[in-house]
This record gives C-alpha cells, sequence and structure tokens, in this order.
C-alpha cells in the first residue's frame, strides 16, 4: 500500500482498514453506510454521544464493538486511550438506542489491544491482529465468557492423581481465575507432565467451554507420545475415554478439521501453515534446539495473519518441552495467537521463567520427585581410557585403513607423515576400535558388580536394559559391531535406534520397551528426549553433552519408575522392582562443564546443517542464503565427478554451483532490476502505477526466493550434510587401547555414604516407637515375638516416611561401600530384616537373612545332636527344614501357621503332633528363638 504523502493518522487508518478486511470486515465511510453489503462492517467515524468513534463494528447489523486509532508513534500509550475507547463503547450510537458494547480495540495499525467488557475485572491485552466478525458473534452470544468461566471451574477430583499433580492442575486454574496470560508448569520427566496436561486440557474443554486446544511438541516423536496419552486418557468423572468425548487431530498436513478440539502438532508445522506453506515430515523428525537453524535474524521472520487460521483458532496452547521451542524463530508462532499460553518442561532456565513472565505454577523438581519415589535415583560408574583421555599419535609410514564416511568402504594407504589425534577427534576424523572395544569390554566386565543379583539358576548373567548415547550414526554403526562381538550375541541383541534407519525405528523402540530383545539400543539423536521406555536401567554415554537441558533430559531417559511385574516380562533375573538406575560415563559427561543454554553462534560459525535446515523452513534472509552459497560454492570444489552427479540427481540436474548462482540471485539488485523492466514492459504504460511496480517488484524477489528455497529438501540437505564431511576416517589399529579405571564415582560413593546414614538415623530415631525394630534393639530371646506383621508395618512405614530408602536400593548402597555375603534377596521383607540386623550390630557384616537362617539352624541341629548320632528321623527333620524355610520369609511360626501353606499339604498340626509328640511347642519356640538370633 503506497502512504506517500500521507499524514501519520492517515497511514494509521489505511493500516487498520487493510487489518480488518483481511479478518473479514468490510470498511465503510459513515456517508455510505450499507449494514446490508456484509456480515461484519467497519463504519468509520461514527457519532456517539461521546463524540464521534474511529471504528463501530457491525455483525448482522448488530453493533458489538469499537476502534480507537491511534498514530503509530502513540504505540507505547495505548493503555492510556482505554478511557477514551471504554467511553464510546458503553455510550450511545447514533440513531441506535443500544447497550454498550462489549468489545473495543485500540491500534495503531502496527500495535493493538482489545478488552472484552462482559469479563471480571476487564483488562486489555495485545492483540496481534483483529478477531473475525463470526468470533465476535460467537463471543457476543455467550452468557459467560471464557474468562469468567474460568473463575467458576469446579474442584479438582483428585483420583488417581499423585500429590505434585493435584498441585500444578489447582494452580493453573488459580492462575487462569486471575488471568494470567501465561504460565509455567516444572515437573521432573517422569512425573506424569503429559498426563498433568490431558487432565487439564479435558477439564478446560468440559467446564469452560473451550473451543479448541493446541498441544505444541518439537518433534514428531513427541506428537505421536501426546496422541497415545490423550487416546488412553479416562476421565475420573466420567466412564467414556477422552476421545469418545473430544475430537483429537495430530496435524500432518496444513488442515486443521473445523471439528477438532485438541490439536497436536509440531511448532515446525504451525509456522509452515501460517507462512501458508507446506512442510515436509522430515523437518519433524529432529528436536530443532539441538541446531541452531532457528535462524538469529536481524529483524524477526515475519508470520502474516491467516484468514484460514486465525488468531482465536486457539483459547490455550500447551506447550510441551517448552525450555527448547519457544525462542526465536518460534516465539512468533505463539505472539500470532490470541490464546493462554501454558508451559511444560523438566529444566527450565532463565529464558523460560522469562518469557512465562515467571508465573511458575508449579516447581516439582527431579530431586523431590526421587524423595517422593515418583522417579528413580541415579548412580555413577565411570570408565576411562588412555586413548579417550589423551588421543593417539600414529607415526609416518605406518600402514592404515581409511573409510569413507559416506559409503563406509575401505582402503589401505600409507601415512606420509606422523597423524597426531586429541580426545576430540575420535569418531570423527579417527575412529579408534580398540578405544570402543575397550570401553565395551570394561562395560561388560563390570555389569555383574554394578548389579549383582541378575544371575539366572544356571549362573548366566542378564545384561539389563540399557541405553548407549552415540556421537554420529556412523560411531553408533561402530558401536553396535563391538558390542555384538565382545557380548556374544547376535543381530537382536543390540540395535540402533534412530531415525535413519533401514528398520522401522517405532518397531524397533517398542521391541526395546516391551521385549526381551534388544537388550541394548544405541542412540544419536531419537531416544535423547521425550521417549518413555520404563525398563532402562543403564545409560552408558559415550558422546559428551555441553547443554544442561539437554544432558537433564538425555538422564531422564532413566529415570521411570516401573511395577516389579512389568520389568520382570523384559528383565527376568530381576528379584525387585526398579529402585534406581546407573550412568556408565565412559566420556567425561557426568564432568563437562555444561551451559545453561546453546547460545546461538553468527553466521561464519554457523555449522552447514542449521544453513540447510533454515532454508528448507522457509526463512529467507540475504545473510543467510548469501552465506548457503558461499558455503555450497567451497564445497563443490572439494567433490568427485561421482559426487557431482549424484548431487544432480537430487535437484533434478541443477549442479551445487547453480544452486548457489540461485541464492545469490535472489539478493542481486541487478537481476531484480532487469525482471521487473522485463515484467514493467508487458504492462500498458497508462496502467503502470507506484503501487504496482512496488508490487510487481516484490512479487520478483518472492519468486527469485521460492526457486532458490525449493532446491532444499530432507532428503538433498542429507546429502549435503554427509558429503560435505571429511570424507575419510584414519581407523587406527595401531594403538592399544588400556583400560585406566572403571569404578563407582566419588559422586555415587558419597551418596551411597548419604543413603546408608540416612537409613541407620532413620532405624535408630524409630527404634523405641516401632514394634518390630524394639525386638531387634532388645534382648536376643525377644526377637523370637517378631512377626511378618510387624516387620510388614516396618516397610510401609519407611516407604511412605522415606520413599528413598527403598530397601533394595539401601543394600546397592552397601554393596558400593563394605564386602556384602551374597546377593540381594529377592523378598523385600527379607532384605529389609537383613539391613536391620547390620544396623542393630546383629550382623557384623550385611548378610541376606536367609543366609543366618540356615547357618544358625545348622547350628542348633548341631546342638540338638550333640553326644547322640541322629536325635531326629529324616521325616521330623523334613518338618524342620520347612519350619526354617518359613521363618527365612516369615520371621516367626505359629501353631496356626501349620494349618497352612505348605505344612497343610504334609498333615498340619495333627502330623507334627504326631512326629514330635510333646516336643511339638517346644521345638517351636526354639527355633522362633534361635533362627533370628
Amino acid at each position: 500500500m503506497d502512504f506517500v504523502n500521507q499524514n501519520p493518522e492517515q497511514i494509521a487508518r489505511d493500516q487498520i482498514d487493510s487489518l480488518l478486511e483481511k479478518a473479514g470486515w468490510l470498511v465503510q465511510s459513515k456517508n455510505k453506510v450499507n449494514l446490508s453489503a456484509a456480515k461484519g462492517i467497519a463504519v468509520r467515524e461514527y457519532q456517539t454521544d461521546s463524540g464521534p468513534a474511529d471504528y463501530v463494528l457491525f455483525v448482522d447489523k448488530k453493533p458489538l464493538g469499537i476502534i480507537e486509532a491511534k498514530r503509530e508513534e502513540e504505540g507505547l500509550k495505548l493503555t492510556t486511550v482505554e478511557d477514551q475507547s471504554k467511553r464510546y463503547a458503553h455510550g450511545k450510537l447514533k440513531y441506535l438506542n443500544n447497550d454498550p458494547l462489549p468489545f473495543a480495540y485500540e491500534s495503531t495499525g502496527v500495535l493493538t489491544r482489545f478488552t472484552d467488557y462482559r469479563d471480571p475485572k476487564p483488562r486489555s491485552r495485545p492483540v496481534f491482529h483483529f478477531h473475525k466478525p463470526k468470533t465476535l458473534q460467537e463471543w457476543a452470544s455467550t452468557q459467560q465468557t471464557l474468562r469468567k468461566k474460568l473463575t467458576l471451574m469446579p474442584v479438582l477430583p483428585i483420583d488417581g492423581l499423585r500429590p505434585a499433580q493435584i498441585g500444578a492442575i489447582q494452580n493453573l486454574e488459580k492462575s487462569f481465575k486471575h488471568n494470567h496470560p501465561k504460565a509455567l508448569i516444572q515437573m521432573a520427566t517422569g512425573a506424569g507432565k503429559t498426563f498433568t496436561a490431558c487432565t487439564f486440557i479435558y477439564r478446560l474443554l468440559k467446564h469452560a467451554n473451550a473451543k479448541r486446544v493446541l498441544f505444541l511438541v518439537d518433534t514428531k516423536n513427541l506428537g505421536e507420545q501426546a496422541e497415545q496419552e490423550f487416546l488412553k486418557l479416562q476421565p475420573s468423572d466420567d466412564n467414556r475415554k477422552f476421545t469418545e468425548l473430544y475430537n483429537v487431530q495430530r496435524l500432518s498436513s496444513s488442515y486443521i478439521a473445523s471439528d477438532s478440539q485438541v490439536c497436536i502438532s509440531t511448532i515446525q508445522r504451525l509456522y509452515s501453515i501460517l507462512k501458508g506453506e507446506e512442510l515436509e515430515e522430515e523437518a519433524e523428525k529432529e528436536n530443532p534446539n539441538e541446531q541452531s537453524w532457528q535462524w538469529q535474524k536481524k529483524d524477526p521472520v515475519p508470520v502474516e495473519y491467516s484468514n484460514d487460521n486465525p488468531i482465536e483458532q486457539f483459547d490455550f496452547i500447551v506447550i510441551d518441552e517448552c525450555h527448547r521451542s519457544i525462542y526465536n524463530l518460534w516465539k512468533q508462532v505463539l505472539d500470532y495467537y490470541d490464546a493462554f499460553l501454558i508451559g511444560l518442561t523438566a529444566t527450565p532456565d532463565k529464558r523460560t521463567f522469562g518469557f512465562f513472565d515467571e508465573n511458575v505454577v508449579s516447581e516439582y523438581t527431579y530431586e523431590q520427585s526421587v524423595l517422593d519415589g515418583v522417579n528413580v535415583p541415579y548412580d555413577v560408574f565411570t570408565i576411562e581410557t588412555e586413548i579417550s583421555k589423551g588421543g593417539g599419535r600414529i607415526e609416518a609410514k605406518e600402514y592404515v585403513d581409511k573409510r569413507e564416511k559416506l559409503t563406509r568402504k575401505k582402503r589401505w594407504e600409507r601415512l606420509d607423515e606422523d597423524y597426531e589425534y586429541t580426545s576430540k577427534k575420535l569418531d570423527k576424523d579417527v575412529v579408534s576400535p580398540s578405544q570402543i572395544r575397550t570401553i565395551i569390554r570394561a562395560f561388560k566386565d563390570s555389569l555383574p558388580n554394578i548389579f549383582s543379583d541378575r544371575f539366572d539358576e544356571k549362573g548366566e548373567f542378564e545384561v539389563p536394559k540399557t541405553l548407549i548415547f552415540a556421537k554420529t550414526d556412523s560411531h553408533a554403526d561402530d558401536i553396535i559391531q563391538i558390542v555384538r562381538e565382545e557380548f556374544a550375541e547376535g543381530n537382536d541383541f543390540c540395535k540402533k535406534v534412530t531415525y535413519k534407519i533401514d528398520e522401522d525405528p517405532k518397531s524397533v523402540l517398542n521391541r526395546f520397551r516391551n521385549s526381551w530383545a534388544p537388550r541394548i539400543a544405541v542412540t544419536v539423536d531419537m531416544i535423547a528426549t521425550g521417549t518413555d521406555v520404563k525398563p532402562l536401567e543403564v545409560l552408558l554415554f559415550m558422546r559428551d553433552v555441553k547443554s544442561t537441558n539437554y544432558f537433564e533430559q538425555m538422564k531422564g531417559r532413566g529415570t521411570r519408575t516401573i511395577k516389579f511385574d512389568d520389568l520382570k516380562k523384559v528383565t527376568r533375573t530381576a528379584k525387585h522392582t526398579k529402585t534406581h538406575f546407573v550412568i556408565v560415563d565412559a566420556i567425561g559427561a557426568t564432568k563437562s562443564k555444561k551451559t545453561d543454554s546453546r547460545p546461538l553462534e553468527r553466521k561464519p560459525g554457523v555449522p552447514l546443517k542449521d544453513l540447510l535446515g533454515a532454508v528448507a523452513m522457509g526463512v529467507q534472509d540475504e545473510d543467510l542464503f548469501t552465506s548457503l552459497a558461499n558455503r555450497l560454492i567451497r564445497l563443490e570444489k572439494q567433490l568427485t565427478e561421482a559426487e557431482k552427479e549424484k548431487y544432480k540427481e537430487h535437484t533434478e540436474g541443477t549442479s551445487m554451483k547453480g544452486v548457489a548462482s540461485s541464492l545469490l540471485a535472489a539478493y542481486d539488485p541487478d537481476i531484480l532490476e532487469d525482471k521487473l523492466e522485463q515484467r514493467i514492459g508487458e504492462i500498458a504504460p497508462e496502467n503502470r502505477s507506484p503501487e504496482l511496480i512496488e508490487n510487481t517488484k516484490s512479487t520478483i524477489r518472492e519468486e527469485l526466493m521460492s526457486k532458490a528455497s525449493s532446491f532444499f529438501n530432507g532428503g538433498i540437505n542429507e546429502y549435503i550434510e554427509n558429503v560435505r564431511k571429511v570424507h575419510d576416517q584414519i581407523i587406527d589399529t595401531i594403538n592399544q587401547d588400556a583400560l585406566l579405571k572403571a569404578e563407582w564415582d566419588s559422586f555415587s560413593k558419597d551418596k551411597a555414604q548419604d543413603v546408608v546414614k540416612d537409613f541407620k538415623d532413620y532405624i535408630e530415631s524409630h527404634k523405641e516407637e516401632i514394634t518390630a525394630l524394639r525386638l531387634f534393639y532388645g534382648q536376643p530371646y525377644q526377637r523370637r515375638e517378631l512377626t511378618f506383621k510387624m516387620t510388614k508395618d516396618l516397610l510401609e512405614k519407611l516407604k511412605l516416611e522415606k520413599p528413598l530408602l527403598a530397601p533394595h536400593y539401601v543394600w546397592e548402597a552397601y554393596n558400593q561401600l563394605e564386602e556384602v555375603k551374597g546377593h540381594s534377596p529377592k523378598n523385600e521383607l527379607v532384605v529389609l530384616v537383613s539391613l536391620v540386623r547390620r544396623v542393630c550390630g546383629i550382623d557384623s557384616q550385611l548378610t541376606p537373612y536367609p543366609k543366618m537362617v540356615d547357618k544358625h539352624f545348622q547350628e542348633w541341629i548341631f546342638k540338638q545332636n550333640a553326644g547322640k548320632h541322629n536325635k531326629f528321623t529324616e521325616e521330623q527333620m523334613q518338618w524342620l527344614r520347612m519350619l526354617k524355610d518359613h521363618i527365612a520369609t516369615s520371621f516367626h511360626v505359629d501353631i496356626e501357621d501349620l494349618d497352612y501353606t505348605p505344612f497343610d499339604a504334609q498333615g498340619g498340626r495333627g502330623k507334627m503332633w504326631q512326629l514330635f509328640g510333646e516336643e511339638m511347642n517346644t521345638v517351636i519356640e526354639e527355633l522362633n528363638e534361635a533362627l533370628i538370633a
């Protein structure tokens, strides 16, 4: 629009007119009013009893709102003119006996604020654009506004919700009640963020009559998981599933169904929808935060108004993993919608708090979740090798394998000069099979120490479910091959789980989660975040991570709790439920310096992959196009003829140099001028208005940029990214690596000491009030009164008050600090009794209680047989062994127990009376005292 020779007020009015027309309003002058001309009419300078209103908005001839227009320079003062707009809205319109108008806008055509005067405590809010006529009509026809309904939400039913989830939802609804536009829910990974979100979304749809809710993610994988949560959600106040009550749509195209009440979308797809473009699924697979292609421009890439997707399309937007997706490029998508924003994250940083106006409605940290027993804690086991620490050196004249990264083809070659490499070059420029093998071998040899109770009846060790983080796909392939060799297992034992595998990644992931095999998965990208694999008990880091948030998310893969029966389905030798997980750090990931957020590099340092991703996502920027063109020109000189031809297959015959030329042409003023001259020459001179010339120039520039961008998509970008890497990797088979250490980290040992101390303190502080403990601390003969119920009461009290002190976890802590005789018993009560005996000083070493019972039984039998060859017959011995086994698991035997399993099958108390006669009671009393002594 040509604004030449207009004053600021006229410019603002023209801009407002344009915005109104895009939203479906017909703008009319006060002298030419025809309220039948369209559904929505905006009449300029309409007279009220308080003076002329800049615009009055009519829908189906009924006045509903006003707009107070100000010049752009007064944007900062928009809130100061609210009294003026309210006066017009609440006044009488000329010729009409109208009620007060509910809606008021203040706008410069660049900045706009909106107030619904039917809201409780009406408060203006910034909006990206004007609402559509139909929207204002729908709002005006409802008795209560959305914000009014949010103040009337019924009490939350707490059945099936954890305390942290209850607090998050209650505080969020309190935030809505106070009309806070943004709220942040910080909840540890594994604490049920998505379930919490599904629950409050259900309440918003049911009780606040929300029209549509957007659930925003940044990878397709997270979107699929969110969809599954909605599919299985069973509201506590309805016997139907969520999806039977409300329509859930996961977006896979630019189409948003009119009847969908929950939309699940990646932020990339939503951005492309607002740009009016289609998006390849490839662009949704990777987490954009871990590539810095959120192109940092001098000016933000504009998101333009979409009549098909208006600003009022969603009432609420839930942003999953919001710590990583709401900044830079993406922030504009959220600014576009007139909606409440709710962020979900386990790992917020300073920017997250700032974006959500420091309105944190839930702070539930990983540490709190562990204390509550919602998540499990972790220990760290360190593996360190010579090459991992110091790199290596290959002397000149040595023959080495060189491997092409792209094809993995090898050739034998002699080095012309000495080659020295640091640990940072490992698995990039140089591969040391010995280094990978030494780590994997140390891991395998250490596992029986890390999980000392995972042996089956044949004495075979069962590897716990393990996830290995690799640096690259090539690195992952090397790891997988060596894992299979070192563990002497086949293909199914160890699999790659990544977006780029030939097998269906979902199928491999589901087998990893639900089946015995694979036991070990290796990943680069796919399940670093947001993927739930509850049976995971080991995370092996063979790549470092510099981002605090990303590292916390990776650790989060192991924190999930799992029911014992479910764990047994995939890990057959598990003796108890998952009490902790172990980080095996082979790269120093737990000790390397981390930053709160990954800073975006400026153009000279931005990786090629990030430039490619930005162009593929539709970012159009001169610096970006120029930088990418220069990189392609340099790269083209390094390619072989075969690689150049392969590239042209992806671009339908255009060379890399030709693509670079298109990028440069998009912003070349001479090319633009030539094309403009040619295009204008085809138009009759009398029709060549300045506005037409300017519009034609914009069209040509858009065509040039679109042509340049069209060469970049998932397939071609991946080819460029792979082919541009150093063509060869040196395979160092000369240097043999050596293990420096494989041991529990000092962090884990210190933590183990804390756990043992906490357990001792708890036991000693409760020894007077808990009956079982009083008996343990009393005289030896008193322990014969210990019963199964007393021990169970102790366990339940411990679990309630100190969930972190799960008996099996305390056992593992002891195992790190002292020599433990035997494996952890399967029965949790038996483990507890073994620990209490150690704390009370009854046993000088931690020993499984059944072993002590066996020992005391042998001593008692020997004492009974003293001076006799055999006091008891074989049939009597059979009964005594049954009594011994019962005491080993139930801590006490009563006469009444003889009426139940296993005694009843052997004749019960009558049979024992036959065998022992009047000594029966004496034998039971003596065994109760002797075996628990």
